[in-house]
């Protein structure tokens, strides 16, 4: 009896991964939560929307299109599972719930590419109406046609600020300004890594040429203030301070925001996966060998799920997953059309001193977290603020991100904690006076995302 392989995720991690398994005989499962494959750095617009892929997607526009028509030119050799939520992971079942419908499915192997979301630093009005991550931002575009705004600001570090910057200039948005938190000063200094990739550093340069021909400002070394606005009407601009000490006040009515990205680690966790500290990113991430072993027999990560390294980079891991997943499993692959193990392993290497250097140019701005305001939100879905959560600290003595959590609530709402959890950790870190690894993570529960309440057992699973 064939091995069943399951495989979550239709981004360049999950394509690959699925197309080396096909192309050694076998038919995996492959499980997407998305109406269409691309995942988001290649989310693919609806059914009748006929935007060119240079419009949507700008230097990625070929990558896109080949990672499309592998796709596309797979599923009638998988099992391809759309619009399809992995809710939770126990051992030997992943938990699937599509519609209204449950069921559980079996695996004798799992690869786990579920890809990045944004990494935030809260701004004090960062909950109005009109306050976007970079990553919604981007949605709204590949997958709704639309800007988030007449006239929006985009606010942040890393290579995903350029990225949709440029994307909004070419769909032709009216941006007020790029506020970059990073400095030009750690630009320089990260070049040298960030040249073992040199296409990918060409690639950026592109789209800073993009911006200097539609004559948008782009502001470097600025330090965010505050969103402007009101909760009945929302965001109307946004006041940084910048390099040089001196006020920065814009009008808009939108605001993107982001840092970089941080890995999407929640089923790796319900899986069982071991994590250790990433001292230089400031955050926890899954144990996985160089071939996308986890630390749990069957269970692989690949892709920006694992390590952020980018989109090249997740079509490598994808790819070298599946040829682990095949090797343990016993599985005479013949080599096949693709790149080897070898080749592959060489690959990642260079797109980690790569990613490296990207840390290094758009570093994640930790001290922030202790100069924001008390009245600062900090849990958008609880309303919790960052003076509430240092009372916590103060009062109870919790260090520990579960235990103020539990006196606080930072973490409970629908999100889980994607997008407060690494800002309250350092909040917290900074308010007890103990180093952010002392602080630890929160814990992942089941389920992932709020599930429907009328959900049934499916019968014929």
């Amino acid at each position: 009896m064939a091995a069943r392989i399951v495989i979550v995720g239709t981004g360049p991690a999950g394509v690959r991964a699925a197309q080396a398994l096909v192309q050694a005989g076998h038919r995996p499962v492959v499980v997407d939560e998305g109406r269409r494959d691309g995942g988001q750095i290649y989310r693919r617009q609806p059914e009748g929307f006929t935007r060119s892929y240079e419009t949507l997607y700008g230097t990625e526009a070929r990558r896109a299109e080949a990672l499309h028509r592998t796709f596309d030119a797979l599923k009638g050799r998988i099992d391809y599972l759309p619009e399809t939520l992995v809710w939770n992971i126990t051992p030997g079942e992943i938990h699937l719930v599509a519609g209204e419908r449950y069921r559980a499915l079996a695996f004798d192997a799992l690869i786990v590419c579920s890809g990045a979301t944004d990494r935030l630093m809260p701004v004090k009005g960062w909950q109005y109406a009109g306050t976007y991550s970079l990553g919604g931002a981007q949605i709204a575009l590949k997958s709704q046609g639309c800007a988030i705004g007449s006239r929006p600001i985009l606010l942040g570090s890393g290579p995903l600020l350029y990225l949709l910057a440029a994307q909004y200039v070419k769909a032709g948005a009216n941006l007020v300004a790029v506020l970059d938190t990073s400095t030009a000063r750690e630009h320089y200094a990260a070049l040298p890594a960030m040249l073992a990739v040199p296409s990918a550093l060409v690639k950026g340069l592109k789209l800073l040429r993009v911006l200097r021909k539609a004559r948008v400002p782009v502001h470097c070394g600025v330090r965010p203030l505050e969103i402007l606005g009101t909760a009945e009407e929302g965001v109307r601009g946004v006041v940084a301070e910048q390099a040089d000490g001196s006020r920065l006040e814009l009008r808009c009515d939108a605001v993107a925001m982001g840092y970089h990205l941080r890995p999407e680690t929640q089923l790796a966790d319900l899986a069982g996966c071991a994590f250790e500290f990433d001292a230089a990113g400031r955050q926890w991430l899954p144990k996985v060998d160089g071939d996308g072993r986890s630390s749990v027999e069957g269970v692989y990560l690949a892709g920006d799920g694992a390590r952020v390294r980018g989109a090249d980079a997740a079509e490598r891991a994808g790819r070298m997953a599946a040829l682990a997943v095949l090797h343990d499993l016993s599985v005479q692959t013949n080599g096949g059309p693709g790149p080897g193990v070898a080749q592959l392993r060489k690959a990642l290497v260079r797109y980690t001193r790569f990613a490296d250097g990207l840390r290094r140019a758009f570093p994640w701005p930790e001290h922030e977290a202790a100069r924001l305001p008390d009245d600062t939100i900090v849990c958008r879905c609880e309303a919790i603020t960052a003076g509430a959560l240092r009372e916590v600290v103060r009062a109870t003595g919790a260090s520990e991100a579960n235990r103020a959590k539990a006196f606080s609530r930072v973490g409970m709402g629908r999100c889980q904690g994607r997008y407060c959890g690494h800002a309250a950790a350092e909040i917290i870190a900074a308010a007890a006076g103990v180093p952010l690894v002392q602080v630890g993570r929160l814990r992942s529960q089941a389920p992932v995302k709020p599930l429907p309440m009328a959900i049934v057992e499916d019968a014929e699973a």
